[in-house]
């Protein structure tokens, strides 16, 4: 997948780099918050984010759940960044199709 994918899927889903608190910038420009800003989004939005590396198969695996603890969603990166940025954007997905 690659990092610049996962920010590509964030900024689909309307996420705005205004405020740019939290953030790194990739080699062309482009803002992408950093774990602990997704952490603190994650929270905002009532669920906590665990990021685990999986060493069987050399990745990140992003997890969340709801405040009751039930499993929300997971995704997979190469990296850490990755993972987070991936998993932000997927939120902000099912975030939006309940609220439609």
């Amino acid at each position: 997948m690659g990092l610049d994918f996962a920010i590509d899927e964030l900024y689909a889903t309307g996420w705005s780099d205004l405020d740019s608190t939290g953030c790194d910038h990739t080699p062309d420009g482009r803002v992408f918050p950093r774990v602990e800003r997704v952490r603190q989004e994650f929270e905002r939005a009532g669920f906590s984010l665990t990021i685990r590396f999986v060493q069987l198969f050399d990745c990140h695996r992003a997890e969340w759940s709801d405040a009751s603890g039930a499993a929300a969603g997971a995704v997979v990166g190469q990296s850490e960044s990755e993972a987070a940025v991936y998993a932000l954007a997927q939120l902000r997905r099912q975030l939006a199709a309940v609220g439609a």
